[in-house]
């Protein structure tokens, strides 16, 4: 028999011992090996029993001796392919923890050039990059020599796999694990240029992950619940698994705090005038502002140094916040829909003064009742405002209990926007972060236009804002259809009450009327218990400053109504109250004063007032709308002897009516009739729920208030 073949009989021979009798299969390959110690066989056979047998130093010696004796043996590659994948595996089950043991009983330099020798086996990008990072981690003393290389692989790798997005398994492993390996170690040296490089491609990573949107999640979560989608804060625990990696290696915890770490260590390597200790973000604010009064006094390549300072500090602080003030007046762009109920809410003008300007001459009308009450406190008039808001100073009001963190939310939006405006105070500093801007393509991202648009409110730019709200409503519309029926439901009523705010503030009264009315149009009137409308209005208890408030209002049907009628009763009251006569706009104005009664009591008055003056007053949609027992009674008084026998034409035809009884003795007494008939029915439909109401009148009369406006 030929060695061949007795090698081949002893390991036959050994393995049909092992069920019934290990060690005598032990004893028979340990003999084979002392007559044949250079046949593979063998020494795979004893491998492979105590394998096995779970045994993990016996099994690590043999493994050792194989890798070091038979190194271009295909099984012995397979079986390092499987501990390499095992170290590299989240399982913690019982083959996959041994096998990493097994890894540990080997010497460190032989583990060291397993994994070497294992990452050249890898022809897969991905896969190669995994084992390179294994090596990395656990010799850190590799890092000089392999760390950089494998960071330029995986963006390389990004780039030829032609990503759609910055959040991929390329970049995830480059930014998170590769990249602070790299810049921690003191001994890689790393030229600014690539510094910079690698600095943005972590800011463009973290800051798409944090703001990713839930249809980017659904994309990766298959089956999963839109219910389980959690807050932005909270997304360590939720499963969202980026492509091309595990469940447990897509969870980023802390990504803001792993970012401005990063700017951090980059700022120390690049020699920026750095502070001592952890600093808040007003503090690092301050901190640039400081920076860029003296930046123009540096020689090139100083200001070059402090310039990107400038820029990435700012620029981050900037992100930061604006996602913070985003993700809490539009939690549901990041939590999806069925996220635990918080209010929306969209910033507008303050309109709430328009029950002002009730400077009335009392001696030309006394109420039948005197209800109207004397002395009631003035207001200033909304007609007096001025729409710019761009000299002041502007406040911005919240009711609490709408957002209980509201104070942070507003210091979010004051320090986004102070650093908005540092990035474009300077030319040097606008051109590199407008560059940066173009390369992530932030024109793209919706959350970040949100902010931009009440940025812009709040500046009173507010032709800037109306282009920056149809921006947006380009960016709606590149969403999902499932996008459109849910979320992009509210983002067309928050655009179109925005829309409205600022054509009112420019003083485009029939615009502003024409986006009311369709907003109107998508508002759903929540029916409570017994049939009655809930009516939801913020109350919130604020010094008005003349022409600078704005209110963080809840993006809400019940809420959103009475803003529309605040801003529909502000459009008409100009109209109404000018010298020149407007029935149509004073019975508007009548049927909207309705609202929040009795607090346009004064209004009113004046309404009555001017009627009285002109003798007579035609509005044929007085029935149909006018429900309030007070207007109701006063408009009967204004016909009597003591009212000054006012000449009122509120039933519907009622001038045809007169015209065709002109043949009749008496004509007026048939019209009085149906008058006090009509007026009778009015009074039993006060109960009528009001802002039903109201709805119906700006539905049923869009056409005849536009036209009003015209």
């Amino acid at each position: 028999m030929s060695a061949q073949g007795d090698c081949e009989f002893l390991v036959k021979r050994a393995r049909e011992l092992v069920p019934g009798d290990l060690w005598a299969a032990k004893a028979w390959l340990i003999t084979a090996r002392s007559l044949y110690p250079a046949d593979f066989n063998i020494q795979y056979e004893m491998y492979t029993i105590e394998r096995n047998a779970e045994r993990t130093a016996s099994a690590g010696r043999l493994l050792y001796d194989m890798f070091v004796n038979f190194p271009d043996q295909p099984a012995v590659w397979r079986e390092i392919s499987v501990i390499t994948s095992a170290l590299r595996n989240d399982s913690q089950d019982k083959q996959t923890q041994f096998l990493r043991g097994l890894f540990e009983t080997l010497p460190g330099r032989v583990q060291c050039e397993m994994l070497l020798k294992a990452t050249e086996q890898c022809f897969n990008t991905l896969e190669r990059a995994e084992m390179l990072l294994l090596l990395l981690r656990r010799f850190p003393e590799t890092v000089v020599q392999h760390g950089v290389g494998l960071g330029e692989t995986l963006l390389d790798a990004e780039s030829i796999e032609d990503q759609e997005s910055p959040v991929n398994c390329f970049r995830k492993l480059f930014v998170c694990d590769v990249l602070p390996l790299i810049i921690n170690n003191p001994d890689v040296r790393l030229p600014a240029s690539l510094l910079y490089k690698y600095l943005n491609k972590a800011a463009e990573f973290y800051i798409n992950y944090v703001t990713r949107s839930t249809q980017t999640e659904s994309q990766y979560q298959g089956s999963q619940d839109s219910s389980d989608i959690m807050s932005p804060s909270k997304r360590s625990s939720q499963k969202y698994v980026i492509d091309g990696l595990t469940e447990k290696s897509s969870q980023i915890t802390d990504p803001w705090e792993r970012l401005f770490k990063i700017l951090s260590v980059v700022g120390m390597r690049c020699e920026w005038q750095m502070d001592k200790g952890r600093r808040s973000f007003g503090d690092i604010l301050h901190r640039m502002k400081d920076l860029c009064r003296y930046i123009s006094n540096f020689d090139s390549d100083a200001h070059a140094k402090y310039k990107n300072q400038v820029v990435y500090s700012t620029m981050l602080v900037f992100f930061k916040n604006a996602f913070q003030y985003v993700s809490n007046i539009q939690p549901s762009l990041f939590q999806g829909p069925n996220a635990p109920n918080q209010v929306p809410l969209v910033l507008l003008e303050d309109v709430t003064n328009i029950y002002g300007d009730t400077d009335i001459d009392r001696n030309k009308h006394i109420h039948k009742k005197r209800k109207l009450a004397e002395g009631r406190e003035k207001t200033m008039s909304s007609d007096d405002e001025d729409p710019s808001g761009k000299a002041r100073s502007r406040h911005i009001t919240v009711n609490k209990a709408d957002l209980a963190n509201s104070i942070e939310v507003l210091e979010s939006f004051k320090l986004a926007r102070e650093s908005w405006e540092l990035l474009y105070s300077l030319e040097s500093l606008d051109k590199e972060f407008t560059r940066i801007c173009l390369s992530w393509k932030t024109d793209t991202w919706l959350w970040l236009r949100i902010f931009l648009t009440d940025m812009i409110i709040y500046q009173g730019q507010y032709k800037k804002a109306i282009s920056s709200l149809h921006h947006l409503a380009a960016l709606q519309g590149s969403h999902s259809p499932q996008q459109i029926t849910g979320q992009g439901s509210l983002e067309n009523q928050r655009a179109l009450i925005q829309l409205a705010t600022c054509h009112f503030a420019l003083g485009e009264y029939r615009q502003t009327c024409e986006k009311v009315l369709d907003l109107m149009c998508c508002i759903l009137l929540p029916i409570q218990e017994g049939g009655k409308v809930q009516e939801e209005q913020p109350k919130v208890k604020s010094k008005f400053r003349k022409g600078s408030d704005l209110k963080l209002w809840p993006c809400t049907s019940r809420a959103i109504m009475p803003y529309c009628l605040h801003l529909l009763l502000a459009c008409f009251k100009l109209r109404a109250f000018t010298d020149s006569r407007d029935d149509m706009a004073l019975g508007h104005v009548v049927v909207l004063l309705q609202h929040e009664w009795p607090r346009g009591e004064n209004l009113f008055l004046k309404a009555i007032n001017k009627i009285c003056q002109q003798g007579n007053f035609q509005y044929e949609n007085f029935f149909n709308y006018v429900t309030n027992i007070d207007m109701l009674e006063e408009f009967a008084y204004l016909r009597t002897q003591e009212g000054g026998k006012i000449h009122l034409e509120l039933l519907p035809n009622q001038a045809m009516l007169i015209k065709h009884h002109t043949v009749t003795r008496g004509i007026t007494k048939g019209v009085k009739e149906d008058f006090r008939l009509a007026m009778e029915r009015q009074v039993s439909r006060c109960g009528e729920n009001l802002m039903v109401v109201l709805h119906r009148f700006c539905i049923n009369e869009k056409i005849l208030l536009l036209q009003t406006l015209a």
